[in-house]
Formats: C-alpha cells, structure tokens, sequence
C-alpha cells in the first residue's frame, strides 16, 4: 500500500513508499519495461544492481507466449524470470487495440486474434484479473480501452463507459479471487484530451475504489502542453492516500514535469529502446554513440555515473561495439540507461525530501542539453 510521506512546499511533487510482499518501493520511481519477463538484453541481477526497484510487465504478451500453463508451472512470473523484486503488471488493454487483428470490443469483452500466429482470443475483464493472480503480479492493473488521438468525442464517451464497467467488473473479481494475498489492484483513468470527460473518467473510477490510480491515454501523440493540461486536470481527482502512475511516459523532461504535477510512478521502453538504437543518456544530455567524434573518444559515456559500462568502458570502445553490431554494445549501453533513470528517481526524491525539487530542476535541464 501507499504512503504518503512528504510533499514539496512549492509543487504538487510528493515523497512517498509503496509497500509490496516483494519489497518497497520508494517514490517517485520509474519501472523499465520486461514486456515478456524480461528487460530486452539485461539479465535480473543486473537490473537489481542498476539500483531498479520495480518492473512492469505486460499480461497481453505473457498470455499469448508462454502462456498461462507455463507461467503455472513456474510458480508465478517472479520465480519464472528470477527476479525478487515487485512486478506491476499491465492488462494489455493497449496492445489489444494496438496489436491485435481482427480486434472486436464487445460490452463484455474483446474478440481478438494474436499478432504473432493469429490464433483466436477472448478476455473479459475477470479473465484478465485471474491471469494476472496467476502470474503473481503485486500490482495489476485492470482492463480498458485505450482511445487514440486525435479521437472523436462521441467514440471516447463510451470508450468512458466502457472503461468504468470493466472497472467495476475487474474489482468485484479482484475482490473475489484475492483472499489473502497481498497484491493490489489499481484503476485507469481515460477521456482523450476532453477535459470534462478526464474528470467525469477520474470521478467514475475513484468513486468504485482501487488501492492506486493510473492516468492512461496520454503520449499517444497529443503534443506535450496538452499531455501536462491533461495532468493538470486529472491529478488533484486522485486521492492523496493511494499512487499515481501514469501509463508510458518517460523521456526525462516529461519525467519532471510530470513529478512536479504529482506523479509517484512510471513505466517507458525510452531507456532500453534508445540504448539498442546507440543513444545514451548522461547528465550532460543524449549521446548519439555511433557518431564519428567518438571514434577517439576514451572517456566514459558518463563521468557521473558508476554503472559496469562507465566504470570499465569508454566512449571509443561502446562506439566500436556498435559499429560491427556486437550485442555487447546494446547490453552495455541498456545497462548504463536504466542505472541513469534510477539515478534520476533516486536524486528527484532526496530534492523532494529538502524542498530542492525546482532548484534541480532547473539545474538538470539545464545541463540536459542536446548533443
């Protein structure tokens, strides 16, 4: 459960814990994404040394591959992937709507059919509250539509509707199948970029009850003033005693305008995804390792930072690894990306702690200037 421990004197940033049977964790705080059991080319004594306290991972790809038996037979996705710490798990409402074929919503449910072989599916919200007990998530998170933008009003009030009466459904199985298991249930709040229909969302799912609350729909392509109004609107709807996550956002500048506003907590591919494509992120700003200058370049990606690849490589030597495609490359640089976001929710909460969380703002961004 969550615990409120501090706000900022002068934003809406809070200190706070979020307690799990696998552990603490301590927020603000960002989840690296192990979409299926794993965070792509880092292994989960790495991620844990990278100073991570939490993953997300995605039901809609667990259930697809390997599977509910398998997952069973493991005895649950921590002991599956060996890693120890707390797992919030995402229903897959998003990648339904964004993967799927043949995607049919119905009151019920959705009709859907794999991406990967096309085989048929069907989940409710229920079948996906008891898929994620299965997988032993401490957090899950219940299933809903996911509108795009720009989208039309008329479609994302009942996407509203929707959302809310799976929501109702998803905790009256929660509440059903959770007996004495210490695991948590957190409801999405939607509405597009419609101001009304995020408060209307907001106040449907706060008044059915969940122990967190996720603001979902946002960086899906809306610009980024209107995300931040968006958040504007939608935080203070949110109960002060339970977390507030917001759903797949994660480049460090929304990172802090985000905090600011009152996030706790946030999940986004950003780090990995940017290593495996030879972006680094510093202190100093991105880095672009494939380019020449770094040819000859034998500093570390970052003086500040003392994860595996900055302590015992230089800049020459990941630019190498990259340029004849050695995953060495890629595991190094992942490695560096999520200790750096770590870091970064490590240093955001000591700010919080001694009302600093503008000054250093102000002082990161500042020094966050592109290569």
């Amino acid at each position: 459960m969550y615990t409120l421990l501090k706000k900022d004197k002068s934003t809406s940033a809070r200190l706070g814990k979020l307690a799990t049977v696998h552990g603490e964790v301590e927020t603000p705080n960002f989840m690296p994404v192990g979409t299926i059991g794993a965070v792509k080319t880092l292994a989960p004594d790495e991620i844990k040394e990278s100073g991570t306290q939490i993953l997300l991972s995605n039901a809609y790809h667990l259930l697809l591959r390997p599977g509910p038996d398998i997952i069973r037979e493991a005895g649950g996705l921590h002991d599956f992937m060996n890693w120890k710490g707390p797992i919030l798990t995402d229903s897959g409402g998003f990648q339904i709507f964004s993967l799927a074929q043949l995607c049919k919503i119905k009151d019920d449910g959705v009709e859907f059919r794999s991406h990967i072989d096309g085989a048929k599916y069907f989940v409710t919200p229920e079948s996906i509250v008891e898929f994620q007990m299965l997988l032993g998530s401490d957090i899950m998170m219940v299933l809903d539509e996911c509108v795009h933008y720009p989208c039309q009003r008329d479609y994302v009030e009942q996407s509203i509707k929707l959302t809310t009466d799976w929501a109702k459904r998803s905790k009256e199985e929660f509440i059903l199948y959770k007996q004495n298991r210490s695991c948590q249930l957190f409801g999405i709040i939607q509405g597009g970029t419609y101001l009304d229909l995020r408060r209307q969302s907001a106040g449907q799912i706060v008044d059915i009850g969940f122990d967190g609350y996720a603001i979902g729909g946002l960086s899906v392509g809306e610009p980024r003033d209107l995300m931040y109004e968006v958040l504007d609107v939608t935080v203070g709807f949110i109960p002060d005693e339970s977390t507030h996550y917001l759903m797949g956002v994660g480049t460090v500048e929304d990172i802090f305008e985000s905090v600011q506003r009152g996030i706790d907590i946030f999940d986004c591919v950003v780090p990995t995804r940017n290593a495996r494509n030879g972006l680094a992120f510093t202190s100093c700003g991105k880095m672009h390792i494939r380019n020449a200058r770094y040819k000859t370049d034998f500093t570390p990606i970052d003086e500040e930072c003392n994860c595996t690849c900055c302590l015992n490589y230089t800049r020459s030597y990941i630019h190498h690894l990259f340029n004849i495609n050695e995953i060495l490359g890629l595991r190094l640089l992942s490695l560096h990306n999520v200790t750096f976001y770590a870091k970064l929710m490590k240093n955001i909460r000591q700010e919080i702690r001694v009302d600093r969380f503008l000054e250093f703002k102000s002082d990161f961004l500042g020094n966050y200037s592109k290569e």
